[in-house]
């Protein structure tokens, strides 16, 4: 595929408009997702990273997408990006907040391989990378247990695993971003033990329409979860006995 820098620049700026997100880019953070992106095209024709691979829907369902958790971040944060596959958010919250230092992890070494070239190529010094288990990196003893102001996972698991995967990683004072879809209320409903049980309290669902300025809209849910007491050194467990008996 023949990638079109230009076009996919004004895609990104037309969808940002779109749903109110312009004020995030400037013609440096435009250039550098387009750079992103490219890339992300280039590299899915060798191996699978990712099942949306149209410039526009790329632009849509995966920038503006990403791009929407922004207002929930701290200012100067250090962030995780549980599971972050391509990199989404973790390459688009670095890209849009300098002022955030990001970390992203997944247990596939070529996905996190792919996200330390693309911090590499693109110049984010903000953005690190991390191969492994969250169960295993979250275990009490590992420097990354409850040493991040916000963790951020998207499409990973339902939310009553994913609490025992992220929480743990979540410093008390700090938050749980569980990106949902319509999903987010039930999936909220079922993890209402486990959360509570990891130091955590249910502060509110962000939820909200996406538009691509024609007829496709996606219904995008934030469950946003504060961390309120340390994690019981039990957790989190191993991941077997994760999903087959969830908190």
């Amino acid at each position: 595929m023949i990638f079109d820098s230009a076009a996919f620049s004004d895609e990104v700026i037309r969808v940002f408009c779109e749903n109110r997100l312009d004020p995030l880019l400037d013609g440096d953070k435009t250039a550098c997702l387009s750079a992103f992106a490219a890339r992300l095209v280039e590299t899915n024709e060798k191996f699978n990273l990712t099942a949306v691979t149209d410039p526009k829907e790329i632009a849509f369902k995966h920038f503006a997408d990403c791009a929407a958790l922004i207002p929930l971040l701290p200012r100067n944060g250090k962030i995780l990006d549980v599971g972050c596959g391509a990199g989404f958010p973790s390459v688009v919250l670095a890209i849009l907040r300098p002022d955030l230092s990001v970390t992203a992890l997944d247990a596939t070494e070529k996905k996190v391989r792919f996200v330390s070239e693309c911090a590499s190529s693109l110049g984010l010094a903000n953005l690190s990378t991390a191969v492994g288990r969250a169960e295993t990196l979250a275990a009490p003893g590992n420097a990354l247990r409850e040493s991040f102001d916000a963790v951020t996972a998207r499409a990973v698991a339902p939310l009553r695993i994913l609490s025992e995967l992220c929480l743990p990683f979540v410093s008390v004072g700090g938050v749980f971003l569980a990106m949902k879809g319509q999903a987010a209320e039930r999936e909220t409903e079922e993890a209402k033990t486990a959360i509570p049980m990891l130091g955590g309290k249910l502060r509110e669902i962000v939820s909200g329409t996406l538009s691509d300025g024609g007829t496709e809209t996606v219904t995008r849910a934030v469950a946003v979860v504060d961390k309120i007491r340390h994690t019981p050194p039990e957790y989190p467990r191993a991941y077997a006995r994760i999903v087959k008996k969830p908190l």
